[in-house]
């Protein structure tokens, strides 16, 4: 159902339930999946493709040209999964040569003026508060929460379930399962309210716990300990996430915790 106000060019894909709202904007080349409510004065470029029962708010801009002086103007595209809200005035850049694409999950709350650059790959359950921004080439888990004004270092990688504080800088990878604040940006527990909402029992929660101490909270390097955990910790699903994301990272982690203790 469109509005008489609203523009919608003739080759996008449109389910026929799809409500878009006045002033709203829609170029060629977009699909929009059944039951997604486009709201007034939002735009959506060439290459967007969005699922069902999204909820986009006023100001939106998805699939937009990345700010990359890259970009030569290569066909991509942005992916929207099921059920996601994008809240007003938020920024999703399509995708350059690198990934051609840019991804955003299922069930995600990306809240007002958030921006999600070029070539991210952001997955299912995700919450970005106000203000969050990530740049280019950025990799974010499921059920990650980055609390109002986190910024994020282009390549970066974030680990399921991660949840970042607000105002952090995000330079070093996140592993996944932690919480993270302070600047520099360290390991200050791992995110246990997150765990238990989402059904980890506490026997594994406190083994993840156990893990991490040995991370970041002993005086081994991060080899010295990865080895402990991976000869003195029983292989399981959680342990070896862990292994395998630190192994793998490109940029390095984020530091381990360091008590401030008290100053004159």
């Amino acid at each position: 159902m469109n509005q008489p106000l609203a523009f919608v060019h003739s080759d996008a894909k449109v389910a026929k339930n799809v409500v878009i709202e006045p002033f709203s904007s829609v170029y060629k080349d977009v699909e929009i999946g059944e039951g997604t409510w486009i709201g007034p004065n939002v735009t959506i470029m060439e290459g967007a493709r969005i699922g069902r029962n999204c909820k986009i708010f006023p100001g939106a801009v998805i699939s937009a040209e990345p700010q990359d002086l890259k970009y030569k103007g290569e066909k991509t595209i942005v992916e929207i999964g099921n059920n996601t809200t994008i809240r007003e005035c938020v920024t999703i850049s399509k995708g350059t040569g690198d990934k051609m694409k840019t991804t955003v999950g299922d069930n995600c709350l990306l809240m007002a003026y958030s921006h999600i650059a070029h070539d991210c790959v952001v997955g299912n359950n995700c919450i970005f508060s106000n203000n969050t921004a990530l740049a280019g080439h950025i990799t974010v888990g499921d059920h990650v929460i980055m609390a109002g004004m986190t910024a994020v270092h282009q390549f970066c990688s974030v680990g399921n379930h991660a949840f970042i504080t607000g105002g952090s800088l995000v330079r070093k990878d996140v592993p996944p399962y932690v919480k993270v604040a302070r600047d520099p940006l360290s390991y200050v527990g791992i995110n246990s309210i997150g765990l238990r909402r989402r059904g980890f029992s506490s026997e594994k929660i406190m083994e993840i716990q156990s893990i991490y101490r040995v991370i970041f909270q002993s005086k081994l390097n991060i080899s010295q300990a990865l080895r402990v955990v991976e000869s003195e910790f029983e292989a399981t699903p959680e342990r070896d996430e862990i292994i395998q994301f630190i192994s793998a990272s490109m940029r390095g982690v984020m530091k381990g915790f360091v008590s401030l203790g008290m100053k004159d």
